[in-house]
């Protein structure tokens, strides 16, 4: 979370090319260089009591919400995959890198969410990588499962029909983005949404994504009209959509098939 913050800040648009990841972190405020005591997680925040150790000026929340948050999702995709039971102390190569796969996933989604809501941008340098990693783990996944018990040379590494359903899910799910961009010219959503969109299809795959647009636009509906009723927002002004596809893309990845199964059973049986 720590580090996922200091990406975050290297990639805002005021800041220098030359201050990359591998250069030392700083105050913001009086740029003065951090000492290790002033690095940890969660506990430095506290100690410094949400000031600066140098020049006393208030250190963002969102340091200790970025770890805090990052380490709940982790946590969450270690469980969520079945490797915090029996598995626990007996986790397979196939296992390792499916749990490694999603916890990379997670930290891009972090970086986008907190990125698109400080400067209403989805990176390039961000999104692109997460949709090339989905999409090769999309290949690969399809039959990771068949390794266990069965011989090599039975393997049909090259049988993609199960990549068309993400596949498919991704191009609906940006088409349908496109489609709003063009006809509201860029003025409701942008083409960062568009490359979010498509990841989130590839992702999530169908039905899920159904699932994910549905909590996205409800709960930006919702809160939309709570920030132009409180007035703090006018229907002029501009909300960033991310962090909404994001949260809703955890939602669905969770809880998607219970959500469809309570909605199936409550109109249907």
């Amino acid at each position: 979370g720590s580090f996922l913050n200091s990406v975050i800040c290297r990639l805002a648009p005021h800041m220098r090319a030359c201050e990359g990841l591998k250069s030392r972190s700083y105050c913001p405020q009086c740029k003065h260089i951090l000492n290790w005591q002033d690095l940890i997680p969660i506990f430095s925040f506290i100690a410094l009591k949400g000031k600066c150790r140098y020049c006393e000026e208030k250190i963002s929340w969102q340091y200790p919400l970025v770890e805090l948050i990052t380490a709940f999702l982790f946590i969450l995709m270690f469980w969520h995959w079945g490797l915090g039971n029996d598995l626990m102390f007996n986790i397979g190569i196939l296992d390792f890198f499916t749990l490694f796969y999603f916890l990379i996933i997670t930290a891009f989604l972090i970086i986008i969410f907190v990125y698109d809501l400080k400067h209403y941008i989805i990176p390039d340098k961000i999104i692109y990588p997460a949709i090339g990693i989905t999409f090769l783990y999309q290949i690969f996944g399809n039959w990771k499962a068949t390794l266990r018990g069965v011989a090599y040379r039975d393997i049909e590494i090259g049988n993609l029909q199960p990549l068309l359903n993400p596949l498919l899910s991704a191009f609906l799910a940006s088409s349908f983005f496109l489609i709003i961009v063009l006809i509201s010219r860029g003025q409701w959503m942008g083409i960062g949404d568009i490359k979010l969109a498509f990841f989130m299809g590839l992702f999530l795959g169908w039905p899920n994504i159904l699932i994910a647009f549905f909590l996205a636009f409800a709960w930006g509906a919702i809160i939309g009209t709570g920030l132009i009723i409180s007035h703090k927002k006018t229907l002029k002004s501009k909300i960033p959509f991310g962090p909404f596809l994001i949260g809703a893309t955890f939602i669905a990845l969770f809880w998607g098939e219970k959500i469809i199964n309570w909605y199936l059973n409550l109109y249907f049986l």
